[in-house]
């Protein structure tokens, strides 16, 4: 992917965890294209292998992934160990690591719920955890990729909601503890971005998708590239007085229409729990 935006990175270290697919992977590809040094990593060594061979297609600059679930502190360290090892520094972190998938809060068990949280909230926790040693200086940047549950209450995302929720104080919080030290710390927030597996998941058929994109006030659904644009921005210097921000990028959604696009989705799952009857 070639941006249209003209940033700079050749400088720049970037480590995107969960940047093996869909958004996370575009902002991977987004950094190449501006000429930084781009690390991945997930749960899936084909995903990191796959994600590294499109990042070399893209650059002749040093690419390489990690595979590790951010649940295992043992191997996040050790992952960015090496990343770090690579290449001497870590400049932008870009924290993506999730899970989702709908269920009635009736009907979710605890195990459920308890794994979107250890994957979404403590993970983010523990991948800035690993990051902050490596990044206490000016300059640095994390992002991390939020999501509209987090102030947008969805039927069926009750454990994404409370996690995303969680997400976003977590950057806010981290901004003003890390700001002293020159870490800049936010949090993007895609609205209905088409192509994506969430998208799918939460509207599934192109007639769903398109009432959506109805319900946006710019009538699009958004593009990975609309994402990718964003974390450029606020990793380069256009943004140095930006910190703690929770921006959604989702062409006005969350203004009003994901009310109407979520009673829909509500219908949804109603319809699936009851055996489609």
């Amino acid at each position: 992917m070639t941006s249209k935006y003209r940033f700079d990175f050749q400088d720049t270290q970037v480590f995107v965890v969960g940047g093996t697919s869909g958004i996370n992977l575009g902002i991977a590809r987004a950094f190449a294209s501006a000429g930084a040094r781009v690390a991945v990593a997930s749960r899936s060594q084909n995903k990191v292998t796959a994600a590294v061979a499109q990042l070399r297609a893209i650059s002749t600059r040093e690419h390489l992934g990690v595979c590790f679930d951010v649940r295992d502190k043992e191997a996040m360290a050790k992952g960015f160990a090496a990343v770090t090892k690579a290449f001497g520094q870590l400049d932008v972190l870009v924290s993506g690591a999730a899970g989702n998938f709908p269920a009635a809060a009736a009907k979710l068990s605890e195990n459920g719920f308890k794994s979107v949280m250890d994957i979404d909230l403590l993970g983010s926790f523990q991948v800035l955890k690993q990051a902050y040693p490596l990044m206490r200086r000016p300059g640095s940047n994390i992002i991390q990729i939020s999501a509209p549950q987090a102030y947008i209450a969805m039927p069926g995302q009750v454990h994404v909601c409370a996690a995303k929720a969680g997400v976003d104080m977590l950057t806010r919080t981290l901004a003003m503890e890390w700001g002293s030290e020159g870490i800049r710390i936010n949090s993007l927030v895609p609205g209905p971005i088409a192509g994506t597996e969430g998208f799918e998941r939460l509207a599934p058929g192109e007639t769903l998708q398109r009432r959506v994109a109805d319900s946006v006030p710019l009538q699009r659904n958004g593009s990975v590239t609309d994402i990718a644009a964003a974390a450029l921005f606020l990793a380069s210097d256009a943004a140095d007085y930006i910190t703690g921000v929770v921006l959604p990028i989702d062409g006005g959604w969350s203004l009003g229409g994901a009310s109407m696009a979520m009673a829909e989705l509500g219908q949804i799952i109603a319809h699936q729990e009851s055996g489609g009857h």
